[in-house]
């Protein structure tokens, strides 16, 4: 007994001053269960696996010495954040974001790992599965054109999309604008007039509001609705000047750049009063930022709005020009900052029936 207290005193101050070490160098990342032998350094790791125990991580650290006999016995076993066994074996940082479910042995020698199940060795940090998605999503976007069941779905209402409809923007010239409306709007090099005109009039904006578990709620689509025909086919919608068949040209692009996480849909004369709109505002705040000291506290309003509550987001924001009340929509756009193209929808005449900025493939999310 008395041998078994002084290994345990010895256990709990190498606990604490690995703990003590692991705070100066990593932040917490969530709850593991390891075997004291490994805390101690009486074993090696050599076996890793995770899964839904119900403690932080679910990951489980076995060392090279443990026989079945020894972790059977609760007070072999400890919680601890997963930074601690950084601490002890920096290469488990390569797995942390593995799936539920992964079986790994650790190769020491080699500082690698295998997956028991696959064979697969692991040398490299695995990615955040968000971040695999995010990648997925890049290469997706902004191709010269989907197959038109892919934007149907977009606002067709299933248990992770759902469309709501944010309000009318004004296109009393039908010249329609694309544009990062913190960065860009306004901004005649920037800013993307597209080439296809549309009826003057006023047009509903709906949003595929997507609740995803990797990516918490996002709005997967944005798009004006202008007629409701049937869309047969979509083509993506160029800039003024260009056409679908001038993406072959060096140097074309279809896509406008979101720098802010914000997008919208305008007309083109109400970019114009939005030029001046700025430039005013900026006289009079010199120092301010746009976002911060104006529009912050006007999507937090709309965030309490019955729609916004209804649909547990606020990310978007019906705005209308304080000189003509000329509205313009605003909205998140997916996973924030990039590039986008639009699309236009045609019926069987190749009339302009709708157009949707595509943000966010829910497949992958």
């Amino acid at each position: 007994m008395e041998l078994f207290d002084k290994k345990k005193n010895n256990t709990e101050k190498q606990e604490k001053q690995t703990e003590k070490t692991n705070q100066k160098s990593y932040q917490p990342l969530g709850a593991c269960i390891v075997t004291k032998s490994l805390l101690s350094g009486t074993s090696r790791l050599k076996w890793m696996f995770r899964e839904n125990n119900g403690i932080g991580t679910g990951w489980v650290a076995l060392g090279d010495t443990d026989t079945q006999e020894y972790i059977n016995q609760a007070e072999n076993l400890t919680v601890v954040d997963f930074s601690l066994l950084m601490e002890v074996e920096p290469a488990v940082r390569n797995v942390f974001y593995m799936h539920i479910g992964a079986d790994l042995e650790f190769i020491s020698d080699g500082k690698y790992f295998v997956d028991t199940r696959t064979g697969e060795e692991i040398w490299e940090p695995v990615k955040h599965p968000l971040q695999i998605a995010f990648e997925r999503n890049l290469e997706f976007l902004n191709q010269e054109t989907y197959d038109a069941v892919f934007f149907q779905n977009l606002f067709r209402k299933t248990e992770k999309l759902e469309r709501v409809a944010v309000g009318q923007v004004d296109l009393p010239t039908g010249r329609v604008v694309l544009a990062d409306p913190m960065a860009y709007l306004g901004n005649e090099k920037y800013q993307t007039v597209l080439e296809k005109e549309i009826p003057e009039g006023s047009y509903d904006v709906e949003l595929s509001i997507m609740r995803s578990a990797l990516a918490g709620i996002r709005i997967a689509a944005a798009r004006l609705k202008i007629t409701d025909e049937i869309h047969l086919r979509y083509e993506i919608a160029m800039p003024k000047g260009f056409e679908p068949t001038d993406l072959q040209k060096p140097g074309v692009f279809s896509f406008f750049e979101v720098d802010t996480g914000l997008a919208c849909f305008a007309d083109a004369s109400t970019a114009e009063e939005y030029k001046v709109f700025l430039e005013e505002w900026k006289q009079e705040h010199p120092e301010g930022n746009l976002y911060q000291d104006y529009f912050s506290y006007l999507f937090a309003e709309n965030a309490k709005s019955d729609l916004a509550v209804k649909v547990g987001a606020g990310n978007f924001l019906l705005w209308k020009l304080p000189q003509s009340g000329k509205r313009l929509v605003m909205f998140a756009s997916g996973m924030g900052d990039g590039i986008y193209s639009a699309y236009w929808g045609m019926d069987q005449n190749e009339n302009i029936t709708e157009l949707v900025i595509p943000f966010m493939n829910p497949e992958y999310f």
